[in-house]
């Protein structure tokens, strides 16, 4: 079975950010880049378009004030920064002056997950079910730098908020060859096919768990991996597709909280289309405050690392 993707490539999903939005500046005379003092690579915008770039200092509630507010006069603003500030400390100007408007303010950040070894409180691991609860907003979380440039472009176009879900963003893992999955906001991606079983994952985890799916290949089993990217709208169809597939045996992997994230919106689906799986396991951060390490070295220490993921998809291949 063919593998698409290689860990021998990596990207920065930031320069990727920085290089899309200044390209996009010249189509879009309407596009402005705020930043909460996380601008290193957002130069090539601020050079070229210095009259429509803002760095507000550290003061997130602020950055998405004045988006909201550049939106209103007809605007397409972007924020940028680190998301475990941008997620909590300016989630009521999220949903008070972007969500309730239904304004088309794009709010992109890294630090998901545990990445970064900056300790609890630079950490987002509370952000994507924070962001999922928000009326009107769309949520997505990339692991591939390439597909950030095509989500941002997409989103130009888009009338409501949309929320961008990074790791670190300086090394990424290139997942995908150019052109090989169709990138649609709302449509997850079948990165990998398989009969056995789904691992469905997004964001930093979805490299793990094709690994995971390979080394289960070593033992003749065919393991789908599913790219759930949006997270809301989540894809449906392709949810009950892959339970009709893959014997309906589930894994979610992700980088977050266990409860309140992918895992949760997928539960939701299986109950309230109510369908019975086979076997159906979660895996993710537990109801910790995690301390500093290396983000792989922190999935095995809380349970959703490689090895946990084999095992767990093992559990669900036994189940009956």
């Amino acid at each position: 079975m063919p593998v698409t993707f290689t860990f021998g490539e990596f990207l920065g999903a930031r320069s990727v950010i920085g290089s899309t939005l200044a390209e996009l500046g010249e189509t879009h005379e309407n596009l402005w880049v705020i930043t909460p003092d996380i601008g290193a690579t957002l130069v090539e915008f601020r050079d070229k378009y210095p009259d429509r770039f803002l760095d507000v200092g550290l003061a997130e509630q602020v950055s998405v004030g004045i988006a909201a507010g550049l939106a209103y006069d007809g605007n397409i603003p972007v924020v940028s920064g680190m998301l475990p500030f941008l997620s909590m400390r300016a989630l009521e100007q999220i949903r008070t002056d972007v969500c309730y408007p239904n304004l088309p303010v794009k709010i992109i950040g890294t630090h998901g997950g545990l990445v970064g070894n900056g300790g609890s409180t630079h950490y987002a691991v509370e952000d994507l079910s924070l962001m999922c609860s928000l009326t009107n907003m769309t949520v997505t979380s990339i692991g591939d730098p390439l597909m950030v440039g095509e989500i941002i472009r997409q989103s130009m176009t888009m009338q409501g908020p949309l929320y961008i879900r990074l790791a670190v963003g300086k090394k990424d893992k290139v997942l995908y060859e150019p052109g090989e999955h169709e990138v649609r906001i709302g449509k997850g991606i079948v990165a990998r096919q398989g009969t056995d079983a789904t691992i469905f994952t997004h964001g930093t985890t979805v490299a793990q768990a094709l690994e995971a799916a390979e080394k289960l290949a070593e033992d003749g089993r065919s393991i789908r991996v599913v790219d759930m990217f949006t997270l809301k709208p989540i894809d449906e169809d392709l949810i009950l597709q892959c339970a009709d597939e893959t014997g309906g045996r589930f894994v979610v992997l992700e980088d977050h909280l266990a409860y309140g994230g992918l895992a949760t919106r997928i539960a939701d689906v299986i109950a309230d289309r109510g369908l019975c799986l086979k076997g159906f396991e979660r895996l993710g951060i537990p109801q910790v405050y995690a301390g500093f390490g290396e983000d792989e070295q922190l999935r095995d220490k809380y349970g959703y690392g490689l090895e946990a993921t084999i095992a767990a998809t093992r559990r669900v291949l036994a189940a009956s």
